[in-house]
């Protein structure tokens, strides 16, 4: 996920901070798994549990949380380097370029905003929804929005929508799309 955080914020509302910030605080006292990447039966169960809740219910959320999970294959404690000097950080393998952001929305120290992208899972999980979120109010269109998620490149961005589609049939079957 290369998203220059100029870019990708574009437009958020601010009626977006609010919940965003609710929710992170809400979630800053769950108990964070140990820093050394866990890829165990009882990681993946809190990490669905994550996605189930951060959905609130509603199903095509939800999809959308898995197919970016598939296709990203973090896990608790990843903290992955890319080429740019960024790195992608836990299950959703959220870019450590928007921790500024996040730790301004949270009042929060970068730091531990950091901490908590790698080894909270809701945290993460809730981080990747809002930015899931905010390029689709930025974008207006569900498809963009999801390459909008990896990188501000348009032929980038259509390849991950493509990728995040095949996941979500592979996930859930041609229904998916219904």
């Amino acid at each position: 996920m290369r998203i220059p955080l100029a870019h990708a914020h574009k437009g958020v509302g601010l009626y977006a901070v609010p919940a965003f910030v609710a929710c992170i605080l809400l979630l800053s006292g769950s108990a964070a798994a140990a820093s050394r990447p866990v890829r165990s039966a009882a990681a993946e169960r809190e990490i669905a549990r994550c996605i189930q809740s951060a959905s609130a219910g509603r199903s095509w959320l939800e999809k959308t949380l898995w197919g970016l999970r598939d296709q990203e294959a973090g896990w608790i404690g990843a903290e992955v380097l890319n080429t740019n000097g960024t790195h992608d950080l836990g299950p959703l393998q959220v870019n450590s370029s928007w921790i500024p952001k996040f730790a301004a929305l949270t009042g929060r120290p970068a730091p531990i905003i950091r901490y908590w992208l790698i080894n909270d899972p809701c945290f993460n999980v809730q981080a990747a929804r809002w930015l899931f979120l905010a390029g689709l109010r930025t974008t207006g269109d569900y498809w963009k929005a999801v390459g909008v998620y990896h990188s501000p490149t348009d032929w980038r961005q259509r390849r991950y929508a493509g990728s995040v589609a095949g996941h979500l049939r592979r996930r859930f079957g041609e229904a998916v799309f219904d």
